[in-house]
């Protein structure tokens, strides 16, 4: 320990001890896009015990432009992105423990994938898993950290349940599909998702240390190409009524969501379809049922078929991402003629 981390040693605010505390911490990351893998080198080279990486997606080329774990190699081969990130970052740290998940959150599996953490990244790219990564992490009392970044604007929160408002005080409701600029509709700049992604993980640190003195009551936002930087003050916005830290009904986690689900990624024309309950399916069966009937792409972690104009991916946990269309029915249609129920 005292190589690897002694200049973080050095900083007084984290210390030997405060080092044997990142050591002996759980962190899991909801996304491994530009983000997650900025979250992801900063917390394994850190020195955290404990590493999950959860993602839905795999890696394709439009990402390597700002996702930095990530090479063409990984783009070529089609690998997931809790995987790619997994195989860089165990060789940047093999003392920390890296647990890959490939799998998107959903109600059915975000408390045994985020209850067991003492701090969860939000790297994510939608309000409806925030929600949920919200929801989870007020029940639990576990302090998390929400960040996004699109064009060249970002913003980041610390959110400490019973002490922060959280995120549903400060955003009672879920912008409206369209309302919101998405890195597909508008564009990303690298160097935004370094800056939001380091002050993310700066107050990551802080809160694993236990340096309370230094935690930020502020909601940021900056905007990179014009310089301009804007605080809003919410350590008094927490709302009694707030549905999730007033009331304590967890809509989100507690969501009906008994006929699966089926959500169109925003700017992507892809609907991701996901099995109504723990599922899985059998990829060398599916393959040989498929390649009578068209292109299949086979590694172990996903399965792609090519039904032109369409390319159905699927992976072992039961999901199906349905390109070359964003509407919901045709893709269950799809779905059901070649994966069925």
């Amino acid at each position: 320990m005292q190589t690897r981390y002694s200049r973080q040693i050095l900083f007084p605010p984290i210390g030997r001890s405060g080092q044997e505390r990142l050591g002996s911490s759980r962190v899991a990351i909801v996304g491994m896009g530009a983000l997650g893998t900025v979250l992801s080198n900063h917390m394994v080279r850190a020195g955290v015990g404990f590493v999950r990486l959860i993602d839905r997606d795999f890696v394709e080329p439009s990402n390597l432009q700002r996702q930095m774990l990530y090479d063409e190699d990984d783009a070529r081969a089609h690998l997931p992105k809790a995987m790619a990130a997994y195989e860089k970052l165990k060789r940047i740290n093999s003392e920390v423990n890296i647990e890959p998940v490939v799998a998107d959150l959903t109600p059915f599996n975000a408390e045994s994938l985020l209850a067991d953490a003492d701090l969860v990244l939000d790297a994510t790219d939608n309000f409806q898993v925030r929600y949920l990564i919200n929801d989870v992490c007020v029940k639990h009392a576990i302090p998390w950290v929400y960040g996004g970044a699109v064009s060249a604007t970002g913003t980041f929160t610390a959110i400490r349940p019973g002490k922060t408002p959280c995120l549903r005080c400060l955003f009672p409701e879920a912008p409206k599909p369209g309302e919101m600029p998405t890195c597909d509709t508008s564009g990303v700049i690298g160097p935004i998702i370094h800056i939001v992604a380091s002050y993310q993980a700066t107050e990551a640190l802080k809160l694993l240390v236990g340096a309370s003195e230094s935690f930020n009551p502020y909601l940021e936002h900056f905007d990179l190409w014009n310089n301009q930087h804007q605080q809003v003050r919410v350590s008094k916005a927490r709302r009694p009524d707030c549905p999730t830290c007033g009331v304590r009904q967890f809509d989100f986690l507690h969501a009906d969501t008994q006929e699966g689900l089926a959500v169109s990624l925003c700017g992507r024309d892809t609907v991701q379809i996901s099995p109504a309950a723990d599922a899985s399916l059998d990829l060398d069966r599916l393959e040989k049922r498929l390649a009578p009937l068209g292109k299949v792409e086979r590694n172990k972690f996903l399965l792609r078929f090519h039904a032109e104009p369409h390319t159905l991916v699927a992976f072992p946990d039961g999901r199906v991402l349905v390109q070359g269309t964003d509407d919901v029915s045709v893709a269950r249609s799809l779905h059901a003629k070649y994966i069925g129920a």
